[in-house]
């Protein structure tokens, strides 16, 4: 059942300025900066009371609001209304089938939800579904983008635009990694968008959305760009995705964002929300990422990911103050594909990647969003920081074929200024051979420092601070070396995950 609209009144504070004008004819709004306190302050001293009272305000640079009705007027007869139909299975009873929903599980769907129009639950009886979703042509002779989750599982595409004209649309490809799907509708010398470039958009930049929420066609909203380079979790890791606080509700997705240019910086779609509508974080698909889909899509008819072929993990204050870094920034290799790309170029666990193609790495999720858009067989020069030291390599990238690396967790390395807690010994011959790892110490106890960062009786110590530690001995010389925390990277089954550990 659709909820009744619900009207909010959003205040914007700008500090230290004063609002003296009001939305003109231009659409402007001056602003101007009260300076009279530091006129006052370069009078002499015996006259400062009457300075400060005749002291005019020095006028600061006018500061005018985009005109957000030109750029509507300009664009909005390119950006389209998708309308899909397809079928899917619900049981007798209405509820759900039998096997897992893709979302239905998923603690993170009420908070990343996917904003299409929500369709009939999958169950056992064919049953007819319909949805809406938006887009926006980017070729005279009728290329579209939009997202992947509008058209999945659609049978039948229609595309209507703003003066009511409807086409049947194909879909060339989708990719349901980054959430790009290109369509194609049969016509001529239609209106288009330009495409801007995101890597020059900046956070509190102005921005607009046109789409189609709640089947609302060419409805415009607009707000500011609050966070660029956002990771919304394993799922999504391909996208860097751009945080606005733009109001888009479900029929919104798929349409385009646009800067005050007029141009499309992005793809509206995700919602932050418990509610299932706008609560003030909106996530687009960065326009640079969707045209790599696009030429891909357009060339091909598939969409390939390379891979690098590692398990990372996130880089946090106790990591830094274990490997001896500045700062807690880059992707923690906790695990190397054997013989993968990785692998072949040299990389290890342990090592913290710091760049690759001499972009900065400051998030773990950074690394996949930079390599998922690449190209399998492309080349990568990588800053790595291991024992102490940054030392450069160099790798091929290999095919993901639809599996993306992992971004472990690490457990919370809590402050406790015990010793590590820890009861080893060596692996027996029998245990060697059983667990299939040939080296390192059996954790037969854990306590302290150790047992509170979530170290586990069972686990197999394989190195220390990213050194090998096969006795007792090598790990206290390491500790000996160790101030604040220690890094433990261990097997657990078949996982190897690092667990940072305070020591004080």
């Amino acid at each position: 059942m659709q909820k009744q609209p619900v009207s909010v009144t959003m205040k914007r504070g700008v500090a230290a300025l004063a609002v003296l004008g009001a939305l003109g004819a231009g659409g402007a709004v001056v602003v101007q900066q009260n300076n009279a306190n530091a006129v006052a302050s370069q009078a002499p001293q015996a006259a400062a009371p009457a300075a400060a009272a005749s002291a005019v305000p020095v006028a600061a640079p006018m500061i005018s609001m985009p005109d957000f009705s030109v750029i509507a007027e300009r664009n909005g007869p390119a950006v389209v209304n998708i309308s899909v139909t397809g079928s899917t299975k619900t049981g007798y009873d209405g509820g759900q089938a039998r096997g897992r929903d893709p979302f239905g599980d998923d603690p993170f769907f009420e908070f990343f939800r996917r904003f299409q129009q929500p369709g009939q639950q999958r169950g056992e009886r064919p049953s007819p579904t319909h949805g809406v979703g938006s887009g926006f042509i980017i070729s005279p002779d009728g290329l579209i983008l939009t997202n992947a989750h509008v058209v999945r599982d659609a049978s039948e595409v229609t595309v209507k635009m703003t003066d009511r004209r409807e086409y049947r649309a194909k879909v060339l490809g989708s990719d349901p990694k980054t959430d790009v799907a290109v369509l194609k509708i049969e016509g001529k010398n239609l209106p288009v968008v330009p495409l801007g470039r995101t890597k020059e958009l900046k956070v509190g930049e102005w921005v607009l959305a046109i789409g189609s929420p709640y089947g609302l066609e060419s409805t415009v909203t607009a707000g500011v760009v609050s966070a660029k380079g956002r990771s919304l979790g394993p799922e999504d890791s391909y996208v860097p995705f751009i945080q606005t606080d733009v109001a888009v509700n479900p029929g919104n997705s798929g349409g385009p964002l646009f800067n005050t240019r007029g141009e499309v910086i992005g793809i509206n779609s995700q919602i932050y929300s418990q509610t299932g509508g706008y609560q003030g974080l909106s996530f687009a698909i960065p326009i640079d990422v969707a045209t790599k889909i696009k030429d891909q899509i357009v060339t091909t008819g598939k969409v390939a990911h390379a891979k690098l072929g590692v398990t990372v993990q996130e880089v946090d204050q106790a990591f830094a103050d274990s490997f001896k870094l500045d700062t807690p920034e880059g992707a923690l290799v906790a695990n190397v594909e054997p013989g993968g790309p990785a692998d072949k170029a040299g990389l290890k666990s342990g090592d913290v990647i710091r760049k690759i193609n001499g972009q900065k790495i400051i998030a773990s999720g950074d690394l996949p969003a930079v390599v998922g858009v690449a190209l399998p067989g492309d080349k990568v020069t990588l800053e790595v920081w291991r024992q102490g030291k940054a030392i450069e390599l160099t790798g091929k990238l290999g095919n993901a074929a639809d599996k993306v690396a992992d971004v472990a967790r690490a457990d919370d390395g809590a402050s406790s200024k015990v010793r590590l807690g820890l009861q080893l010994r060596p692996l027996d011959p029998v245990e060697k051979r059983q667990s299939g790892i040939g080296s390192g110490l059996l954790i037969e106890g854990a306590g302290g420092a150790a047992a509170y960062a979530g170290v586990q009786p069972g686990d197999v110590l394989l190195s220390v601070n990213g050194r090998a530690v096969n006795t007792v001995e090598q790990v206290r010389d390491v500790m000996a070396k160790s101030d604040k925390s220690v890094a433990l990277l261990i097997q657990r089954g078949d996982e190897k995950i690092f667990i940072p550990v305070r020591i004080g």
